[in-house]
């Protein structure tokens, strides 16, 4: 393992990752989830294996296991590229988000304990304390926002019990992310209070009302949804980047 290469991977995870493959896999991942690398762009081996200071074979891997997160497309002919977006598929990971979080939170909210009442106030007021976009640039998120978003809505699903549906879940939350970061990119959201939004799930969760935390969820969910496609073109199949 080059020098070069264990600088970047220890400077990029924060300790000494297992190997270098993981390391590009992830900030490949935070790249793709961020769009600083944009929907539909392609991803040259070579360029990368530059860029990070790793070999042919540590980039191939680490896309190829991006493939399998459905956020890479790979081709015989074409190489890698970042898995495009578009209207309908905007839609159809937006429901399926909201029927499997709406499922995973209706179950918590069943099954958890005073402990997990108290771990989403605490996971809502740590949201609440840090800014939504850069005060100089509201198309981008603080992102330490970012990261205590995360937090906040996988806490909201933590105590439901099952696995396999936190799984899914995570898999459709980071489907989601490249969409609720072009739609604040595109500065389609001006008039949206999101700290309200939250407000009404938490306040329904804390109460143990599942229909009302649910449908407040789910209008979240589908508000970001709407204000991507404010930014879209209305013709079918287009890509929306």
């Amino acid at each position: 393992m080059s020098s070069i290469g264990l600088s970047f991977a220890e400077n990029l995870l924060g300790e000494r990752p297992r190997s270098l493959t993981s390391a590009v896999q992830e900030r490949l991942r935070a790249d793709i989830l961020s769009t600083r690398l944009s929907p539909g762009q392609k991803l040259h081996i070579a360029g990368l294996a530059k860029q990070f200071s790793v070999s042919l074979a540590a980039v191939r891997e680490a896309l190829s296991r991006l493939v399998a997160d459905g956020l890479v497309q790979a081709s015989d002919q074409r190489g890698f590229r970042v898995s495009p977006v578009s209207p309908a598929d905007l839609r159809d990971v937006t429901q399926t988000r909201v029927d499997i979080e709406g499922l995973a939170l209706r179950r918590s909210i069943e099954r958890g304990d005073a402990g997990w009442l108290a771990s989403v106030e605490k996971s809502f007021s740590a949201l609440c304390a840090v800014p939504y976009t850069y005060p100089d640039d509201p198309t981008h998120h603080y992102e330490e926002w970012v990261v205590r978003h995360r937090i906040f809505h996988r806490t909201l699903v933590s105590a439901c019990g099952s696995q396999w549906l936190l799984g899914f879940r995570d898999v459709l939350h980071e489907q989601s992310e490249r969409y609720r970061r072009l739609s604040i990119r595109r500065d389609t959201e001006k008039s949206r209070d999101v700290e309200a939004e939250h407000t009404a799930i938490v306040r329904a969760t804390l109460k143990r009302d599942a229909d009302a935390a649910v449908a407040a969820l789910s209008k979240h969910f589908m508000t970001t949804m709407h204000l991507v496609e404010l930014a879209t073109p209305k013709a079918p199949g287009v890509a929306i980047d």
